[in-house]
């Protein structure tokens, strides 16, 4: 898929492993590693659909309130929120990441 990152301080987790931004620089080096990870996954899957056979990703679309936002697990805590788009032909191969979110916050 076609990785897009909405927030500067997302796509700087994911290149440098750290970040300036005060929403994310107190995570720890376990949950950054996990969030490369789960990126690298979203990269190497060709279509969003690829990701529900990764079990460990949890992957979901959001309802209520984040209607029509998509989320995979980064650990039992962190949710990597981002909204997905289609190609030409209707294969959802776009994803726009906005988001690290605490469960249950």
């Amino acid at each position: 898929m076609n990785i897009i990152f909405e927030d500067k301080a997302l796509e700087e987790l994911y290149t440098d492993g750290s970040t300036k931004s005060h929403q994310y620089y107190k995570l720890s080096k376990d949950v950054i590693k996990q969030y490369i990870k789960v990126v690298n996954f979203l990269k190497a899957a060709r279509r969003v659909e690829d990701l529900i056979y990764i079990k460990s990703l949890h992957y979901e679309k959001k309802k209520g309130n984040l209607n029509g936002v998509d989320a995979v697990w980064i650990n039992k805590q962190y949710r990597l929120l981002f909204n997905s788009s289609a190609n030409e032909e209707g294969i959802v191969v776009n994803a726009l990441l906005f988001e690290i979110s605490k469960h249950y916050e």
